[in-house]
């Protein structure tokens, strides 16, 4: 009997940062701090921070980090188009991405990432 075994996804590294952001869960890189912008935001299961971009290496490429589509849900802050991102490698469902804000003073979350704390921790470099 021949026991099949799923082969592992490929898991890339983010240049140009010493400290950066991982999944909890297997460790793959997700974000750069340089690309954080607060660490003042509300995900599902607690605290979130919001990125400008995640999973982005050189050549524009995004890598550990996919995307699906999107839906208008209701949050805080009012209605959004959202689209859940996940982590690639092991395809937990680590927070969202603003496609369009219906108000106003919430357009500057377009385009921008929200990771939940529960499902990163800090790698590389951090005191």
């Amino acid at each position: 009997m021949v026991k099949m075994t799923k082969a592992k996804t490929f898991q890339a590294y983010l240049p140009n940062c010493h400290r950066t952001y991982s999944c909890v869960h297997c460790r793959a890189h997700l974000a750069n701090h340089d690309e954080l912008i607060s660490k003042s935001f509300q995900g599902s299961q607690g605290r979130a921070y919001l990125f400008n971009s995640v999973g982005w290496q050189a050549g524009l490429e995004r890598v550990n980090v996919g995307c699906g589509p999107a839906e208008e849900r209701v949050l805080l802050t009012g209605l959004h188009a959202v689209a859940d991102i996940y982590c690639e490698n092991c395809k937990t469902t680590l927070g969202w991405k603003y496609e369009h804000a219906f108000e106003s003073s919430q357009k500057y979350k377009e385009g921008k990432f929200i990771i939940e704390l529960a499902h990163m921790i800090k790698d590389n470099g951090w005191e």
